[in-house]
């Protein structure tokens, strides 16, 4: 009884001594230079706003924050080597719905598990996207034109930025809610659809507002309805696709992700410095004049938004048929 006692608590004090370790590292965090992984291009969303916090960690806890670009397979190339790197805190990355959530449901294979190979840190943004039609169409809001559509079933195009993108999703989810039919049209990124829609080669198009807006002015293009839950307080008086009528919500988001098994603790004093950045006035007037909306989130509550972008779009994307491999 007497040796079984001794070990107890010698298991007691090694468990205790790990925590100690745990949160002396967390509170050192960073020791050495960090790794930032971003999944796409140079100049891309995800790109910039890592970009800003990266600029703010470095002048804040004097130590070097790299950015490193890793574009390929939908964001998955990027995304996998977080997955894959060292557990410690000195790689975290940045990624968005499709690696996280919706490639889990395009992709036959991953070569990596987002529930089981990735620690959430904090969702970092929202953005709006926004239903945009070109004014030739001759419709000024959602219901009119969900009326068209109906009238004229599959005579209609819309554009992209890509088979799977959030904005592919969107528009085959705007068709299966209201019950009509559209033609997808894919092309490399939104300026390239948003000239589409200008042209007329397609009609209209789900894409990220900031690539809609700065055309606007001219009238060659209408904004009807935004996709996220709420009204965006940058374009108060734009209606959401809900008010319009149409149940579907398409929340345009990044977030901050570490390597499974980084350490509790080093997970919360991330979190906490982040979302202390996205809270200084010079980066949220940066990121508002991208529309974009800071949000900080909990590693939980992160959490809880990846699984729910997968019920979303899972029904989506099985009536739409739509896979990538």
């Amino acid at each position: 009884m007497k040796r079984r006692s001794m070990f107890a608590l010698g298991l007691l004090a090694l468990a205790m001594l790990a925590n100690g370790a745990q949160q002396a590292a967390a509170q050192d965090w960073p020791t050495k230079a960090v790794r930032i992984v971003v999944p796409f291009g140079p100049g891309s969303t995800p790109d910039l706003i890592v970009r800003l916090i990266a600029d703010h960690l470095q002048s804040k806890l004097r130590q070097p924050f790299l950015i490193e670009n890793k574009p390929g397979a939908s964001g998955n190339t990027g995304t996998d080597a977080v997955a894959k790197a060292a557990p410690d805190g000195s790689t975290i990355g940045v990624s968005i719905g499709g690696p996280l959530a919706i490639n889990t449901l395009l992709f036959s294979k991953l070569p990596y598990d987002p529930a089981k190979d990735l620690a959430p840190i904090t969702q970092l943004v929202s953005m709006p996207s926004a239903l945009a039609v070109n004014a030739k169409l001759n419709v000024n809001t959602a219901a009119e034109l969900v009326a068209l559509l109906k009238r004229e079933p599959g005579k209609h195009n819309f554009a992209s930025i890509g088979n799977g993108s959030l904005s592919h999703l969107a528009m085959e989810a705007i068709a299966l809610k209201s019950g009509t039919k559209l033609v997808h049209i894919p092309y490399p990124g939104s300026p390239a659809a948003m000239t589409a829609i200008l042209r007329g080669d397609v009609q209209m198009g789900c894409l990220p507002a900031i690539a809609v807006t700065p055309h606007t002015a001219s009238g060659a293009v209408k904004i009807l309805a935004v996709s996220t839950a709420t009204r965006s307080r940058y374009l108060p008086d734009i209606p959401t696709l809900k008010e319009s009528g149409i149940d579907v919500e398409a929340d345009a988001w990044n977030g901050l992700i570490a390597p499974a098994g980084t350490p509790a603790a080093i997970i919360a004093t991330i979190q906490r410095e982040v979302a202390e950045a996205l809270r200084q006035p010079s980066i949220r007037e940066k990121l508002a004049a991208q529309l974009m909306e800071p949000v900080g989130s909990s590693p939980e509550e992160f959490r809880a938004q990846i699984a729910g972008e997968i019920a979303r779009w899972a029904p989506v994307i099985k009536a739409a048929d739509i896979k990538i491999n």
